[in-house]
């Protein structure tokens, strides 16, 4: 049952304006939704730690939870804390992303392990900025990590919170392709006072998302919210923004990358260009999804004409 609010709530909210109004109406029956629906993973369990918290937030940008979970399990068990990775060279963390895709993000959380390690004495920090200023770590990730590890008050959005606030509160199908100052504002307008209420509304919100709210047949009747959301409200109108971004695969560049990258991982030795042509029969992709992998640090051409991932230093445990 959703929650009303008191007269003093409701005269504060008036003055307060829509976005108040909506954020009272919003976290009791999201949070209470949560509590009962919310998914058991490893990341939300207490032993998970901060660490934990935010090598899955690496690993779920862009990638289904199915797919996160048994590299998530491998990679905490070689890797339990910050100074366990950045001891290796940066190749194994490429090496042990297998799959996962958009492989970038295995160097930029070896990168922010050795900061941690370097900087922190093995202990992911736990003030925002300390966070944003490790290496690879953007806005959301800080905030995630800050939200979900320290139960802090900020502002989390990911595509599924976006697509959440989008309809809830805007009455539109979708959010726009690239995050907006808007819907920054809007979040921080929406954010409970208390901050363990406001981490909590960041991880309901999420899995709202995730679960129920989704991008193609969203289950309203299971919607805490659906009562009041804009969108059901006003008949569901159809998304007239700029199209959506597609997630094609076949054939691009990033497929390319994707079986370059694989022979790399499984070898054990460096590898000569002939293993490399092997496994895509167009010259000139190749050549250039070789290349561009090369510009992005996941893999070192050698001398003798063979490639490797990348070794480059590694820290010292702690």
């Amino acid at each position: 049952m959703t929650a009303t609010p008191s007269r003093t709530e409701s005269t504060a909210i008036a003055a307060a304006g829509p976005a108040a109004d909506a954020a009272v109406r919003l976290h009791a029956p999201v949070i209470a939704w949560f509590d009962q629906h919310a998914r058991d993973l490893p990341w939300r369990r207490p032993e998970a730690g901060a660490w934990g918290v935010m090598v899955s937030e690496f690993m779920l940008q862009q990638t289904p939870v199915s797919r996160v979970l048994p590299v998530y399990e491998q990679w905490l068990a070689r890797w339990p804390r910050p100074a366990d990775l950045a001891a290796e060279a940066p190749g194994e963390a490429v090496r042990a992303w297998g799959r996962l895709g958009y492989p970038r993000r295995a160097l930029r959380l070896h990168g922010a392990a050795v900061a941690i390690t370097g900087r922190h004495g093995g202990d992911v920090p736990t003030e925002h900025a300390q966070l944003l200023a490790l290496p690879g770590i953007g806005e959301y990730t800080a905030a995630a990590v800050a939200s979900f590890a320290y139960g802090q008050r900020h502002a989390v959005l990911d595509t599924n919170v976006r697509r959440v606030l989008a309809r809830s509160v805007t009455g539109v199908q979708y959010p726009p392709n690239a995050t907006t100052a808007a819907e920054r504002r809007l979040a921080r307008e929406l954010l409970p006072e208390d901050e363990a209420t406001a981490a909590r509304w960041a991880a309901a919100s999420m899995e709202l998302g995730a679960l129920v709210c989704t991008a193609k047949n969203e289950a309203c009747v299971r919607c805490p919210i659906a009562g009041q959301c804009a969108w059901r409200l006003a008949g569901k109108p159809a998304h007239d923004g700029p199209a959506r971004r597609g997630q094609t695969y076949a054939g691009t560049d990033r497929q390319v990358r994707g079986k370059l990258l694989a022979v790399l991982r499984e070898a054990v030795a460096p590898v000569g260009q002939a293993a490399l042509d092997a496994v895509w029969d167009e010259p000139v992709q190749r050549a250039r999804a070789l290349d561009g992998l090369v510009a992005d640090g996941l893999v070192e051409p050698l001398e003798d004409g063979r490639y490797r991932l990348p070794a480059g230093p590694a820290t010292p445990a702690v």
